[in-house]
């Protein structure tokens, strides 16, 4: 087979790693504008690849960390940047990182990650310290999940859990050619702002995302039945925790706001409580 001269010289694109490289140079100009990064600014880049974002992004950055799983890449990237010393490589999978700990104060975050692994690394990524704001390069249908507004059919669990946290807003769809090899889906810009005014507090944040989780997976059944099912209540009891936190016993999950997830959250302790 012949070689595409992208890959000469280069470690080529691990499938197991989920490895899609971006190439097309508006998409990668994109991504860095939406970052409105200033020259102040430390940023942490989540998949750098061989380089492509990694070049904008510490052209506009006071510091850019970059954070590669891929131990074929490393040296390529220390290579690439040997003479950029506010250009750090890290070889680790970003999930065994507490990002906070490896900016060492406020900063801003991009990543085309796999997207086997998009929801984990995009909810790692939300933990607190969190970012200021953060661009994701992700699978189009993950986009459309996580901005899909209460009751329509994109809306589940990624909805709830990701808008509880943060304001959530789509920056264009990138289609499969703008890659090297091209992913079999297109892809979307997700611009991520962390609410300065989250519904759930950092105490709650576990057992939100708990409640969330499995009251989707009986997403077609009536809030009455979903919490008796899912904390094991009578139907008396799981009636008055839906009058306290003002919700319809009869509604369902999927018409539920990330706020009247959180207040329903609230009223189940007090509920309990009331009858022990």
């Amino acid at each position: 087979m012949k070689m595409d001269p992208r890959d000469r010289g280069l470690p080529p694109a691990r499938k197991r790693l989920g490895q899609h490289f971006l190439t097309d140079t508006r998409t990668l100009d994109r991504i860095a504008d939406v970052l409105e990064i200033r020259k102040t600014d430390t940023v942490i880049e989540i998949g750098p690849g061989r380089g492509a974002l990694t070049d904008r992004l510490a052209a506009r950055a006071g510091r850019l960390i970059t954070i590669e799983i891929d131990k074929l890449l490393i040296p390529v990237l220390r290579a690439r940047y040997a003479t950029q010393p506010h250009v750090s490589v890290i070889e680790s999978d970003v999930l065994d990182l507490a990002l906070g700990d490896v900016a060492g104060g406020p900063y801003l975050l991009a990543g085309n990650v796999p997207y086997y692994i998009t929801t984990p690394i995009i909810f790692h990524a939300m933990t607190r310290p969190r970012p200021e704001r953060a661009v994701f390069l992700v699978q189009r249908e993950v986009a459309e999940r996580a901005v899909a507004p209460p009751g329509s059919r994109e809306y589940g669990a990624l909805s709830v859990n990701l808008q509880a946290l943060a304001t959530v807003t789509p920056k264009g769809i990138v289609k499969p050619t703008a890659f090297h090899p091209p992913p079999s889906v297109d892809s979307s810009i997700l611009h991520l702002v962390p609410r300065a005014d989250p519904v759930i507090s950092m105490d709650e944040e576990a057992a939100f995302r708990k409640l969330v989780i499995a009251s989707f997976g009986l997403r077609r059944k009536q809030l009455r039945r979903v919490v008796r099912t899912v904390r094991g209540l009578s139907a008396e009891q799981a009636d008055a925790a839906l009058e306290m936190a003002g919700i319809d016993p009869e509604a369902r999950p999927e018409t539920l706001s990330a706020a009247q997830f959180a207040a329903l959250l609230r009223s189940l302790p007090a509920i309990v409580a009331d009858e022990t």
